[in-house]
């Protein structure tokens, strides 16, 4: 089982020369989770907001995997990610994300304990065709205490429920952000992991706190 990090991950960029050196060796980069179930966009959202070429790990589905990738509700599905998605975004000046697109399947599970290591957090994407399917997402997260965001993929064909209907639907803990998005759409994306930075931002401000005030009160 993957262990927790906090802090930042992966080489923050350095320009090659010139005055903006110091400050890129400066730059905090931070990794990000996208996950969710078979055919809910994590794919689409790590492509529409990255800055760089993402990389995919596509395959064609294929008629052997029909028993175990349920198509329902995405027929017009053909590949699915096999190992992950990588991208990157400036949210701004000296704060880059690295973004990891994990596979939705269970059988890939084994891919995430490595992963989610050294993740600030993690984007669960929910389609509220297939809303179950991101329930072992969301407990996976919950389980290993990394802070996550709920960003409900607003198809065009989809019913239409408010973020307090999904948080009750999925039990949520109390405060996990449950926003809606849409993932081919650069500012809409961009908005969901703004939104996570500023959730993981005070989630492990407060433990950091509540491990340090015990220390406090002996001295």
């Amino acid at each position: 089982m993957g262990q927790h990090h906090n802090g930042p991950v992966g080489p923050a960029p350095v320009s090659d020369t010139g005055p903006e050196a110091d400050d890129d060796l400066a730059a905090l980069a931070l990794k990000i989770l996208v996950a969710g179930g078979f055919g809910v966009g994590k794919t689409t959202l790590v492509g529409a907001v990255s800055e760089i070429r993402p990389l995919r790990t596509e395959e064609l589905l294929s008629e052997a995997g029909e028993s175990v990738d349920d198509t329902g509700g995405v027929a017009q599905k053909s590949t699915t990610t096999v190992a992950m998605d990588f991208g990157r975004i400036t949210i701004r000046s000296g704060l880059s994300l690295y973004l990891f697109g994990t596979p939705g399947q269970d059988r890939f599970w084994f891919l995430w304990d490595e992963l989610s290591r050294g993740a600030l957090g993690a984007v669960v994407l929910a389609d509220t065709r297939r809303l179950e399917d991101c329930f072992p997402a969301v407990d996976y997260f919950e389980h290993r205490r990394i802070p996550f965001v709920v960003a409900v993929n607003c198809f065009t064909d989809a019913r239409r429920y408010g973020a307090r209907e999904v948080s009750r639907a999925l039990d949520l803990e109390p405060g996990t952000p449950v926003v809606l998005c849409d993932a081919r759409d650069k500012d809409s994306g961009k908005e969901v992991l703004i939104r996570l930075v500023e959730y993981a931002g005070r989630v492990h401000t407060a433990r950091l706190l509540d491990s340090v005030e015990p220390q406090a009160d002996s001295v």
